[in-house]
């Protein structure tokens, strides 16, 4: 597992009260660049010190609820106990999720902002046919995540994910620190460095809660229809899409985002 180190932060504060639409010469600024590789040799302790540092209540973090979701969780409420993190409730996921979201919810006393397409199941099915999963999963995936992601992230200048380099190959690349063209914001992923063993290491050596279906051949998460147990030998993500070449939602991937505020009108956003 990486070392903890003590972290020099790169000088030139960016004010917290500064937003995102102000920040799109982050993408080539030395910023971002002296960020990440500071905080390489790092562990993700650090890199969360750091975004708040920088970012204050300007950041939030994205959980899908996988283990290294938790325990990013674990490690940014030590941090800072009013943390805002999200998720993409996609109204077709597990009900151990939603599960273990009230167990995270619980343990720390706080509230998990839920972000989901209001476009309701029926009407989806409505609009676009039956299992559109199946037929078009990049539209399904688009309308139950990207969209809502887009709202999610407004009103913050970074966002922090649990994404790790050997999860795929559209992940191998990310950084600790970096600019995301296509949520324009800075995006932090203190995780990127670590193996599935060290995830679980510190889950099971700080005894956290995680979604059972781990345990029943289930290492990746998502949504029921596009979600199944992998088989022995096989990748963590072989479970996705599985037996199509999709291996990603599209949150990871640097195109270009619906805009919030002027996406294809179904957004609801949970406030209670």
């Amino acid at each position: 597992m990486s070392s903890e180190i003590a972290v020099v932060l790169p000088a030139g504060n960016v004010p917290v009260t500064q937003g995102a639409a102000r920040l799109p010469e982050t993408r080539n600024n030395s910023f971002v660049r002296e960020a990440s590789e500071t905080l390489e040799e790092a562990g993700p302790l650090e890199a969360l010190k750091w975004a708040y540092s920088y970012f204050g209540d300007r950041v939030t973090i994205a959980t899908g609820f996988g283990p290294e979701g938790v325990a990013l969780i674990d490690m940014a409420i030590a941090i800072n106990p009013r943390a805002d993190i999200f998720f993409l409730d996609t109204a077709f996921l597990f009900p151990e999720t939603y599960e273990l979201r009230q167990r995270l919810e619980d343990r720390y006393a706080i509230r998990i902002r839920s972000v989901a397409a209001s476009l309701m199941a029926e009407k989806q099915q409505e609009l676009y046919g039956p299992h559109l999963w199946e037929s078009d999963p990049d539209k399904c995936c688009r309308l139950r995540k990207l969209e809502p992601l887009a709202m999610a992230l407004d009103g913050f200048d970074a966002w922090v994910t649990a994404i790790r380099r050997e999860q795929s190959p559209a992940r191998a690349v990310a950084q600790v620190v970096e600019w995301d063209p296509r949520w324009r914001r800075v995006k932090i992923n203190p995780l990127v460095r670590w193996s599935r063993a060290d995830v679980w290491r510190y889950i099971i050596r700080n005894s956290l809660p995680y979604n059972p279906l781990h345990d029943r051949g289930y290492p990746s998460i998502g949504c029921t229809n596009c979600t199944q147990p992998v088989g022995q030998g096989e990748h963590e993500r072989a479970g996705r899409w599985k037996g199509r070449s999709k291996t990603e939602c599209g949150l990871h991937i640097p195109l270009e985002p619906p805009r919030a505020g002027n996406v294809t009108g179904h957004i609801a956003l949970e406030t209670t």
